[in-house]
């Protein structure tokens, strides 16, 4: 499909233009005044102010809230396909230092990161998983798929396109391979050289894995050397496998997944890991950590990796308390001289405010914790400057005195 010169033009009502003046891609319901012309579905649209001035041409989305998502703020670049498969080869350019780690794991395209909102491209060894939430993504599906031929004529294509997102964007799911072969039930990737991850394209989390938490695997590595540690929400176990590599003593994985617990184990078996230091323990981990804090178990190590509490504004205020009673049950568990990870991948909750949450779940567990690190998602799932949601996945390293 081409969308090489758009005829219809979305005009905001008058002031709900700030934030594409400072190119933010968002453009929401409300802020329009009218639509003049009846853009398809997907379809590339102008957007002007309230005054007829231009300030985008972005994509049409007619069912969602977020009603166009702008690509480009040059009058002079339109929207098509060229714009598309240069922004998807210039996406693979950016992660060769990834790449050149020792990764066969790989973010290619991560969504408004990489100026396509909508799109997200995994690439597991020989495989390109693509998922697309968007109807602009959707409008240039065709180009997306003969690009990535082009830049990885290796690959096989499989499509995890059932997220959520999609749904409210009036496209239905849609699963299965695009091109090339089928993913067996679990691969193992090669981590930064040195630790395989077990992958489950077809059926696991998002595609299959959580790339964007390489950096702080590696940092469990470091912290495990004799330690005692207990890996929440555990999923595939690939905190696990870092820490087993790094030299824990013992490692607990709770995961409440019992299919995530036994491709765990797989990974250990993968890895050549000793299966003696780990349990795998299908629980609840609020209820989990509760019977332990009753016991007086303490450990070396929590790492706390849970799902999104924050799905929207609406559920912030009830995620934030979430957020507060999990991090104040997890440092009641963490030995002096330990430390606590955690983390929130809620684009809703920002650093300011998960560091003042995690504060007060210090305060009510009468701990005195100290942030010694910070963590983030690996360069891999970029960050756009105007989109300051791409900054998503936020971390604190306390070390408990």
């Amino acid at each position: 499909m081409s969308s090489v010169k758009t005829t219809s033009i979305v005009a905001l009502n008058e002031g709900r233009e700030k934030s594409l003046l400072r190119h933010h891609p968002w453009i929401f319901s409300k802020a329009i005044d009218k639509v003049s012309g009846t853009p398809d579905k997907g379809s590339c649209v102008e957007v002007v102010d309230a005054k007829g001035n231009f300030l985008c041409y972005g994509l049409y989305s007619p069912e969602s809230q977020i009603r166009v998502r702008a690509l480009s703020f040059d009058k002079d670049v339109y929207v098509d396909e060229n714009l598309i498969s240069n922004r998807l080869k210039d996406a693979f350019n950016l992660r060769a230092k990834v790449f050149a780690r020792g990764n066969d794991g790989v973010r290619i395209v991560s969504s408004e990161g990489d100026l396509l909102p909508g799109l997200i491209v995994d690439k597991y060894n020989e495989y390109l998983v693509i998922s697309i939430s968007s109807c602009g993504m959707e409008h240039f599906y065709d180009t997306i798929v003969n690009t990535l031929k082009e830049i990885f004529p290796e690959c096989s294509i499989y499509e995890r396109s059932d997220t959520k997102s999609r749904l409210k964007e009036g496209l239905k799911a849609r699963t299965g391979v695009v091109f090339g072969k089928e993913p067996e039930d679990t691969i193992y990737v090669k981590e930064e050289g040195e630790v395989y991850i077990p992958v489950d394209i077809k059926n696991g989390h998002k595609t299959g894995a959580y790339l964007d938490q390489r950096l702080s695997r590696i940092k469990v590595g470091k912290l495990s050397k004799g330690a005692s540690v207990l890996n929440c929400f555990s999923y595939t176990g690939s905190f696990g496998l870092w820490a087993l590599k790094g030299g824990a003593a013992k490692i607990e994985n709770i995961d409440v997944s019992e299919h995530a617990l036994n491709a765990a184990k797989t990974g250990v078996a993968f890895n050549h890991l000793d299966p003696g230091r780990c349990k795998f323990l299908k629980k609840d981990v609020f209820a989990y950590l509760r019977e332990q804090v009753e016991k007086g178990v303490k450990y070396d190590l929590v790492v706390l990796d849970p799902p999104k509490f924050a799905e929207s504004a609406a559920n912030l205020k009830k995620a934030c308390r979430g957020y507060q009673d999990i991090n104040r049950l997890g440092l009641m568990l963490v030995k002096k001289g330990g430390h606590l990870l955690t983390f929130s991948c809620s684009g809703l909750v920002d650093p300011a405010l998960f560091q003042k949450i995690v504060a007060d779940a210090a305060l009510d567990a009468k701990v005195d914790g100290r942030v010694v690190g910070t963590l983030r998602q690996d360069e891999d799932h970029v960050v756009s400057l105007p989109c300051p949601e791409t900054f998503y996945l936020k971390g604190l390293d306390i070390a408990v005195m």
